[in-house]
């Protein structure tokens, strides 16, 4: 079933990539309390993730915040690895925590797995972007296959 608005983040544990090594985040406590902007990508360095997806909310992180957002999340079924070094190649700074999903466990738990197994990428997420309240989903957006319209952060921005 996938997850919808007015549901609750499931606390699960994911990746960081950090100076020390990968960490263990906790989604139950990284979105308690918070407002925040998690969008997902179907893979790090793939064409309109790279070129598109994730350098719109590094272009709208200022707007983002002035309307009360206090994370940006960026979730992939990528190694905490890749995601380090996608950040790297971004230059994303701490300004959106990158989250890696390995085993895709917390994309399956929210329903939005994207079977790309015949294209030789596996199972990986579905484009998406989500608002969330105290780990409540209040704003969702998933995109239709090979889109890329209501996930992007000019679109979240005019949800909030």
């Amino acid at each position: 079933m996938t997850i919808k608005v007015g549901d609750t983040i499931p606390a699960m544990k994911l990746m960081q990539a950090t100076a020390e090594g990968p960490r263990e985040v906790d989604t139950g406590e990284l979105f308690a309390g918070k407002t925040v902007v998690l969008f997902a990508v179907p893979g790090a360095f793939t064409p309109t993730c790279s070129a598109q997806h994730l350098p719109s909310f590094l272009k709208n992180y200022d707007a983002l915040k002035a309307k009360g957002v206090d994370l940006i999340v960026c979730v992939a079924v990528n190694d905490v690895f890749v995601m380090g070094a996608w950040a790297k190649d971004q230059g994303v700074g701490d300004k959106i925590v990158m989250l890696a999903d390995g085993s895709g466990a917390f994309t399956k738990a929210l329903g939005l797995e994207l079977d790309l197994v015949a294209r030789g990428l596996g199972v990986r997420s579905q484009r998406y972007a989500m608002v969330v309240k105290d780990r409540k989903v209040t704003h969702l957006a998933v995109e239709a296959p090979g889109g890329f319209e209501v996930s992007k952060a000019e679109a979240v921005l005019a949800a909030l």
